[in-house]
């Protein structure tokens, strides 16, 4: 387990999928992070590469070869090696391998900075194409706060706050996973969605080109909370398992494959292509308070 602190938060990291494990802030006293129940989900904050989401039967088409890759790739159980530590900041990295060039052939390197500042914490997905082709890929977010924050108070005392008003639909997901063709009204120029453990029981919220760039989970009987802002993803999913104690904020570059999807990777909706030696960036930023 590696830390990062600063005098606001004290930040725990697995090598294991440069997972977050726990966000302490010293002031509040609070711990932000869902706590990894493994009767609803063992995970905490898992992170999404080369994939996000599922693919139709697993498979995908590339230069005529079909590939395997389970839900959310396999960045998420891989063993990072720790490239660079500071007090305040940590970077984890992986590269393409003999192993991972069977089920997804391409050359990459593919690093996560954690940075602290003041009572944020910054995360920083970058990905470097080492190899001679175009690369493809996608990347995201899949981080678990606790809800209830605080004792005293119960699931339904919090909700999302968009610092937008939004009037927009979700994308349901089918059975196997993939994204239905007709959206679900949720929000109408709104800009709270009270938190209900029933919210989640079809699966994620999944949101495709929200106006805002914040979300919150806050309460009316607190001043606590997380914010999370995510410039540069254009989809969100907000998910729990079934009847847990958590809300994941998911930033994504990068969607689950649509019922009717080709299964061609080059023509997934939300890849992203990387030239060869060219470079990818973007980062998402959690508020705790």
């Amino acid at each position: 387990m590696y830390q990062i602190s600063n005098q606001y938060l004290e930040v725990s990291i697995a090598a294991k999928g440069a997972e977050l494990q726990s966000i302490y802030n010293k002031h509040t006293k609070l711990e932000y992070m869902w706590g990894g129940d493994p009767a609803f989900w063992s995970k905490k904050s898992p992170v999404l590469f080369p994939i996000v989401g599922g693919l139709k039967n697993n498979t995908y088409y590339f230069n005529k070869q079909a590939y395997s890759l389970n839900r959310h790739g396999f960045a998420r159980d891989s063993m990072f090696e720790v490239t660079q530590q500071s007090a305040n900041s940590i970077t984890f990295s992986i590269a393409s391998n003999e192993e991972t060039r069977k089920i997804y052939p391409f050359d990459f390197h593919f690093s996560i900075i954690y940075t602290l500042q003041n009572e944020e914490l910054i995360v920083t997905y970058a990905v470097n194409n080492t190899g001679n082709h175009e690369l493809f890929f996608s990347v995201g977010a899949h981080p678990a706060f606790k809800v209830p924050l605080t004792e005293g108070t119960t699931f339904t005392d919090y909700y999302l706050l968009f610092n937008t008003p939004e009037n927009i639909g979700r994308w349901p997901l089918s059975a196997e996973g993939l994204i239905e063709k007709k959206t679900i009204p949720v929000l109408q120029n709104e800009q709270e969605l009270p938190l209900t453990k029933a919210l989640f029981f079809s699966d994620a919220l999944v949101f495709k080109q929200l106006r805002s760039n914040t979300i919150s989970i806050v309460s009316h009987q607190h001043k606590h909370g997380v914010s999370i802002t995510f410039d540069g993803f254009p989809y969100m999913g907000i998910w729990s398992a079934k009847h847990a104690d958590f809300v994941c904020i998911e930033p994504w570059c990068g969607i689950a494959d649509s019922v009717d999807t080709t299964q061609q990777l080059s023509d997934k909706e939300g890849i992203l292509q990387l030239q060869p030696q060219a470079n990818f960036q973007v980062s998402w930023k959690g508020r705790f308070f």
